[in-house]
C-alpha cells in the first residue's frame, strides 16, 4: 500500500510540474473571472482526468485503440486551441471593472455587467483536456505501466492519490491567481489574456506541426 502511495505521489508531481495550455489557462480564467471562475475550469479539466483514469484502467485494450485516432484527435485539438489563441489573442476585450455600491446595508453591483457563463468555462477546461493526445496517451501509458506491477486495488491507491493530489496543487493555483487578479488593473488583465492566446497558438501549432511532420515522413 505505501508503494502504492508513494508512486501516486510521483506521478501527480509531474502533472503539476508539467507546462501545458490547462495551467496557463487556469491562470487566466482565475484572474478574468475570479475564484468561481477558476473552479469551474478545474473541475472540467477533474472530470476529463477522471474519466481517462477509469477507461484506462477498465477498458485499457479499447482505450489503447483510440491512439490508433491520435491523428484526427490531435488534429481536433490543436485546432481548438488556435481557434481559442486567436480569439484570447486578437478579439477578446476585457470589460473594465466595475465596483459594487453600498445602500443601506446591501452591496448593489452595478447594472449592465456581463453575467459569466460558468457553464461554458466548465466545458473549455473539459474540452482542452479531453482533446489533447498527450493527456491520453499519458493516462493510456500510466495504466498499462502499471499492470505490470500492482493490482487493481493498488491502481486504485495509485490514481486516486495521483488525482487528488493534483486536484490540491490546481485550487492552489486557482486561490492564488483568484487573489492576485482583484488587484491587477484592466490592462494587466487584457495583457494576461493577450499572453494566454499566444501561448495557445503556440500550443496548438506545436501540436498540429508535429502532426504534419510525421504524416510527411510516413
Amino acid at each position: 500500500m505505501i508503494d502504492a502511495f508513494v508512486r501516486g505521489l510521483a506521478i501527480s508531481l509531474l502533472l503539476i510540474f508539467s507546462v501545458g495550455p490547462v495551467i496557463f489557462t487556469i491562470i487566466k480564467q482565475s484572474v478574468n473571472h475570479g475564484r468561481r471562475g477558476g473552479f469551474s475550469f478545474i473541475a472540467g479539466v477533474w472530470l476529463s482526468d477522471i474519466i481517462w483514469v477509469v477507461l484506462s484502467n477498465s477498458f485499457s485494450e479499447a482505450v489503447k485503440s483510440l491512439l490508433d485516432f491520435k491523428v484526427p484527435i490531435g488534429i481536433a485539438g490543436s485546432l481548438f486551441l488556435i481557434g481559442m489563441g486567436i480569439f484570447f489573442a486578437f478579439i477578446k476585450k476585457v470589460t473594465p471593472k466595475e465596483v459594487p455600491v453600498e445602500i443601506a446595508g446591501d452591496v448593489i453591483t452595478p447594472a449592465g455587467k456581463k453575467k459569466t457563463n460558468y457553464f461554458a468555462i466548465f466545458t473549455s477546461g473539459f474540452l482542452i483536456n479531453t482533446l489533447n493526445p498527450a493527456v491520453i496517451a499519458f493516462w493510456v501509458a500510466t495504466a498499462v505501466s502499471l499492470s505490470a506491477d500492482f493490482n487493481f486495488h493498488q491502481r486504485i491507491i495509485i490514481f486516486v492519490t495521483c488525482l487528488a493530489v493534483n486536484m490540491l496543487a490546481d485550487m492552489g493555483k486557482v486561490l492564488g491567481a483568484g487573489s492576485l487578479g482583484k488587484k491587477l488593473s484592466d490592462r494587466n488583465i487584457l495583457l494576461i489574456n493577450r499572453i494566454s492566446g499566444f501561448l495557445y497558438l503556440i500550443f496548438g501549432l506545436v501540436i498540429l506541426s508535429g502532426i504534419v511532420y510525421t504524416l510527411i515522413k510516413h
